[in-house]
């Protein structure tokens, strides 16, 4: 059985998934919870690593407590120019002391919108650890698009490619939404424990909804359909989910 591995420095869990952009997910341990704090408009990657590196220390937390975020790409990548935003992104946070040329263990999200898109590859929302005395069993799972990781390119792999047929997207739901669950149980969580579920594409979810959301009970407490595309070129399928008792809003003109 796959095992979560301990980033005592931030105070979470994490599972490991192969690829040096993202964890699969990160759960508080004990004497601690997660945050999530969401921009209330896309705020530039450089910038949002500024404002959250602030909030951070004003609570008295370290660089090391950032436990997810949550990206806003200007469309979709080719999987080079991926790869070049990757070893960007994972700049900052080897800068941080959180990721090394091994093991990053903080999940991510990373998504187009269709309609009023960044300009830049920006921050949408992050979460962070904090002590808490309360029994919270708060995670984040990174968002996931219908391809298995690890593999030395997208295209080969991914599920139904270029299939966006009803059967097509379902088949790609139906293996996202099995990653979703394999994700949570390596932390130890399912379904009933979510507080929140993201559902990121810009095809009908109606079809596939009833079977492969409700019946396994990913929407129990409603689903957060974003109009936005994946990362990367034809991957169509994106969502993830999460357990966190307490979220916010910043302002635009927030320090």
């Amino acid at each position: 059985m796959e095992q979560a591995e301990i980033f005592a420095a931030g105070h979470y869990r994490y599972v490991p998934s192969g690829v040096m952009q993202y964890s699969g997910g990160a759960a508080a341990m004990p004497g601690h919870a997660i945050r999530r704090a969401v921009f209330a408009r896309p705020v530039p990657l450089a910038e949002g690593f500024e404002r959250i590196a602030r909030l951070l220390r004003a609570e008295g937390r370290p660089l090391t407590a950032l436990c997810g975020c949550e990206l806003r790409s200007p469309g979709q990548f080719s999987e080079e120019g991926f790869a070049r935003f990757n070893a960007e992104y994972v700049g900052t946070l080897q800068a941080w002391g959180i990721a090394d040329d091994r093991v990053n263990p903080v999940p991510r999200s990373n998504v187009c919108p269709q309609v009023d898109p960044p300009a830049v590859p920006s921050f949408h929302a992050f979460s962070y650890t904090v002590p808490s005395q309360a029994d919270e069993r708060s995670f984040v799972i990174a968002g996931s698009s219908e391809v298995p990781e690890g593999h030395a390119n997208y295209k080969d792999h991914l599920i139904a490619y270029r299939d966006i047929s009803p059967e097509g997207m379902r088949k790609k739901a139906r293996w996202v939404l099995d990653e979703m669950e394999r994700r949570m149980r390596v932390l130890g969580y399912g379904w009933d424990d979510c507080t929140g579920s993201q559902l990121y594409i810009v095809h009908d979810p109606h079809p596939f909804l009833e079977e492969e959301f409700a019946r396994r009970g990913a929407m129990r407490l409603g689903l957060t359909w974003h109009f936005v595309r994946p990362p990367v070129v034809d991957m169509e399928f994106e969502m993830d989910c999460r357990r966190v008792l307490l979220e916010r809003v910043l302002p635009v003109d927030a320090a």
